[in-house]
């Protein structure tokens, strides 16, 4: 019997209809396109956190410090600047509460349903422009996020009542200082002003906020960091609503050192006002007064004529005034007696007379003949010499004399050669200009100090593309062409001559610097002594330039100078002393640009300087 035998499933049974549609699709694969694609889409992505990252990272400091502005509420407490005094302690510069509104800028964008009553409040009673408002606070979120934005300086009682009346959180009335000096004008070119910050300032100085004042001329900007002084700060932590959490922490001000200064008050008071009228005598709107301690550099005077009122700089408001000096043609914050440059004329001559007797060129008892020029031969043409003028027919001069009346054609020879005469030469008295350190700057402790500049044959060939000629040696012997000096430098090294040789480093802070000798020249001591012989012989000759001042009660060593400027159109009128002598304890330049009379005209003003001084200074002392 068979058994039964299992059916066989036909293959048919099995599938079912909706596998049997499948047959009719074709696999294709996927290939390297797509995967490709996708990479890349990844690799993007991964550039794009990487660079967040790094951007991060970047601005961590920014964030991490907005983030603790967010989390702690500081309140900043502004310092005093040190107060600046004379060299008797009589105070030229101090300070004035006055009362100033700023803005939170992160406080203001923080509670932004309060935005628009803050601008409402603002354009009543401030008059504050809303757009430019705006634009402050879009460039103080960029730069400096926490720095308050200042809305206006020395609120009146009214604005502050007003102001804390509307309650606005994002406004803040904080107590300040404003600067004030005494008779501004007079002391401006040694003080100097402040101001307030700007955006180069916040950049150079990590320090700085937007509401500080820092110096922008003379002391106050050269001992800046010294009067500025530390803010105080008020500080406590608070939560994401603004509510101040737990106690506050507190750090007093500190207040500027005070520097006193080596300027006498009352020596600076009278040069400028005896100055002042000294000009408007003449007509004249620009000079410089300048005071030297001979004996070891202290700037007893420094003036500038026109100066500027550095309340107006410094203080609020009086725009109008303000762009006055800002846009002055006169340039009264150009610091004259420390930046310009000028040609000495003849009180150069000392200096020559010097490097002449120490090169051996000539002695002090060898006679120059001068008929009131000096004809060098034209070997193109003998008939038309080239002829150089004297300022008057001088005679037979030695040394002393030719000092003293101030003679052309002798320094001319001794300068540069005549006749049998070798002169010293370009080369020889360019080396002696900068023995007395002339061409570069002093020292002196106030910022932007000129450099003078001293001519060479090389630098005329390679400006002019001409050669250096004797002519261009006889005029740098009197003081002419090119050759040019800050009246600084000028006085520092007729002060060297007065004391001996000794060239000081000017200086004005009296507390911070000590009498320092940058050249000493005391081993010319002969020859020195020759030519101060020849500056006193400037007061006592007959024929001195400078025979105004014979009858003081006191000797004078002076010369006196009168430069040509603008093609000989103008002439700048120049004194520079010491006295008294033997030991100078004063050195005194006077100058006048676009004189009248030449040096004549500078007479007057430092005869009346010097007595002045000795007087009130010298004999006082003295008794």
């Amino acid at each position: 019997m068979l058994k039964n035998r299992p059916k066989d499933i036909a293959f048919e049974e099995s599938l079912s209809e909706d596998w049997t549609r499948d047959f009719d699709i074709v696999e294709v694969p996927l290939g390297n396109k797509s995967l490709l694609w996708l990479g890349i889409a990844i690799l993007c992505a991964c550039i794009i956190v990487i660079s967040q990252i790094v951007l991060l990272n970047l601005n961590g400091k920014f964030y991490a410090a907005r983030s603790e502005a967010n989390a702690v509420q500081r309140e900043r407490i502004p310092a005093p600047r040190g107060l600046i005094m004379d060299r008797n302690g009589d105070i030229l510069v101090e300070n004035a509460a006055v009362f100033t509104a700023v803005l939170d800028a992160k406080e203001f964008l923080r509670d932004r349903e309060k935005q628009e009553e803050a601008f409402m409040a603002l354009e009543d009673i401030l008059h504050v422009d809303r757009t430019e408002l705006w634009n402050s606070i879009e460039r103080a979120s960029e730069t400096e996020f926490f720095s308050p934005i200042l809305l206006s300086e020395n609120l009146s009682r009214t604005e502050i009542i007003d102001l804390k009346s509307r309650n606005i959180s994002s406004v803040i009335i904080e107590n300040n200082f404003e600067r004030k000096y005494k008779n501004g004008p007079v002391f401006a070119p040694v003080v100097g002003y402040t101001g307030r910050v700007n955006s180069t300032d916040l950049k150079s100085n990590p320090e700085l906020r937007g509401e500080d004042f820092i110096g922008r001329a003379g002391v106050e900007s050269f001992y800046d960091s010294i009067l500025r002084g530390e803010p105080g700060v008020v500080s406590a932590a608070r939560n994401a609503l603004g509510n101040v959490l737990g106690h506050e922490e507190k750090r007093d001000p500190k207040i500027g050192n005070s520097v006193r200064l080596t300027i006498d008050s009352g020596l600076q008071e009278y040069l400028y006002n005896r100055l002042r009228e000294g000009l408007f005598s003449l007509g004249r709107k620009v000079g410089i007064g300048l005071a030297l301690n001979s004996q070891n550099g202290e700037v007893l005077a420094l003036v500038n004529i026109p100066s500027f009122d550095n309340n107006i700089l410094s203080g609020s408001g009086r725009n109008a005034e303000k762009m006055e000096i800002l846009t002055s043609p006169n340039k009264p914050l150009f610091n004259r007696a420390v930046s310009g440059l000028y040609n000495p004329g003849s009180t150069i001559k000392p200096l020559v007379a010097v490097a002449a007797l120490t090169e051996g060129v000539i002695d002090s008892t060898k006679q120059i003949f001068s008929p009131g020029y000096l004809d060098v031969p034209n070997p193109y043409n003998p008939d038309m010499p080239t002829r150089y003028m004297d300022w008057r027919n001088q005679g037979y001069v030695d040394l002393v004399s030719a000092i003293g009346q101030s003679s052309n054609v002798y320094f001319y020879t001794v300068g540069g050669g005549a006749g049998d005469s070798k002169g010293l030469g370009i080369t020889r008295l360019r080396a002696w200009w900068e023995k007395f350190n002339l061409g570069v700057q002093t020292g002196i402790d106030l910022s932007g100090e000129g450099f003078g500049f001293l001519p060479s044959p090389d630098w005329k060939e390679k400006k002019t593309k001409k050669p250096w000629l004797l002519g261009d040696t006889y005029n740098v012997s009197i003081g002419q062409g090119d050759l040019l000096l800050t009246p600084l430098q000028l006085l520092s090294y007729i002060s060297a001559i007065g004391n001996g040789g000794k060239i000081y480093r000017p200086f004005v802070n009296l507390d911070a610097r000590r009498p320092e000798i940058s050249a000493d020249l005391s081993n010319l001591e002969t020859a020195i002594k020759e030519v101060q012989a020849g500056m006193r012989q400037v007061v006592t000759s007959p024929l001195g330039t400078a025979r105004l001042l014979a009858d003081l009660p006191f000797a004078v060593g002076a010369k006196t100078g009168t430069a040509q400027i603008r093609n000989n159109e103008q002439a700048n009128a120049i004194f520079v002393g010491y006295a008294p002598v033997p030991n100078p304890q004063i050195a005194l330049l006077i100058l006048v640009e676009n004189s009248k009379e030449g040096s004549l005209n500078t007479l007057p003003i430092a005869k009346d300087v010097l007595n002045w001084y000795y007087n009130n200074r010298i004999l006082a002392n003295s008794n």
